[in-house]
């Protein structure tokens, strides 16, 4: 045997666990509004957290060597903003999330663990071609529920959807909802939305400052649901400690600019009231539109 293999044999069950990555803990609120002006909300948001555990009922193995408990967690935060008027957008926005969380709930595998360095590269493509499957799946559940209903034509949604495991996150995104991150004192836009005003933009037709007010920011490029292609955009990223995750629709974009929205979030170290200022800002600035938001804090051990 050499020293290696000596040294592997050697390592007892509470080794491994102290090997572990760090944990993550988080902090998560939302909220929604149908704003001042607006008759309905057709906004809809989820979150989610979900696991796998394993529980010792019995053993005479002492815990310091086995502890009695060894779990993984990760939470699905979505946000989704319906378009199409006379209830069908906020059927889109429901409709896909109801279909997200089916599809997932009948999925073999949850991605809750991605740190083996021999298998985490593969787990991470296999979790994003599941997410691209499950975005083909929603759109194509939207759209034969529109052809079946011609109240219902027309209809759409926009989703923005966060998954963490671990330090892990993963951010799934179609329309003009919006993901941030906030780090280190600064408000970074995650997401890159699919406007034709965003469009002209990215083709140098208008300046990047131009886009908020310009006629067609609100006109989508890709939403589920719409008479389109779809393809979404799939963003990874690591989290680090105190980071802070904004979703949101465009009701509170559209009421606030990047640094009235960095101020609440900064003003209100909790989830819970950050949501409430969030919504309240958007409502003072005119609540044009539904509002949602979603904030989560991490914190690592």
């Amino acid at each position: 045997m050499n020293p290696s293999d000596a040294a592997r044999s050697s390592a007892t069950p509470a080794d491994e666990a102290d090997r572990r990555p760090p944990r993550v803990h988080a902090d998560i609120s939302a909220l929604s509004h149908q704003g001042l002006v607006r008759r309905s909300n057709e906004d809809s948001y989820i979150v989610f957290r979900l696991g796998r555990y394993l529980e010792r009922v019995t053993s005479n193995i002492p815990e310091s060597e086995l502890p009695s408990r060894f779990d993984d967690t990760g939470h699905l935060m979505v946000v989704a903003d319906g378009m199409g008027g006379h209830q069908a957008g906020e059927v889109a926005s429901r409709g896909a999330l109801v279909k997200t969380l089916q599809l997932i709930l009948r999925s073999p595998r949850w991605a809750l663990n991605l740190d083996d360095p021999t298998t985490r590269e593969k787990e991470i493509q296999d979790l994003l071609s599941r997410s691209r499957g499950y975005l083909a799946a929603v759109h194509a559940s939207l759209r034969a529920e529109a052809d079946s209903d011609a109240q219902l034509e027309g209809m759409g949604t926009t989703l923005t959807g966060a998954y963490t495991v671990g330090a892990d996150l993963f951010v799934l995104h179609v329309g003009d909802s919006k993901a941030y991150l906030v780090r280190g004192g600064q408000l970074k836009k995650i997401t890159h939305d699919h406007t034709v005003a965003q469009q002209y933009a990215d083709l140098g037709v208008i300046p990047q400052e131009a886009v908020p007010a310009h006629r067609m920011s609100h006109m989508l490029t890709r939403a589920i649901g719409a008479p389109m292609e779809l393809s979404g955009d799939l963003h990874h990223l690591r989290l680090e400690h105190g980071d802070r995750l904004l979703l949101c629709s465009d009701g509170l974009t559209d009421m606030a600019g990047e640094q009235e929205i960095l101020g609440v979030l900064g003003a209100r170290p909790d989830s819970v009231t950050a949501c409430q200022g969030l919504v309240d800002l958007a409502l003072a600035s005119g609540g044009r539109d539904n509002v949602t938001v979603i904030v989560a804090q991490f914190a690592v051990e």
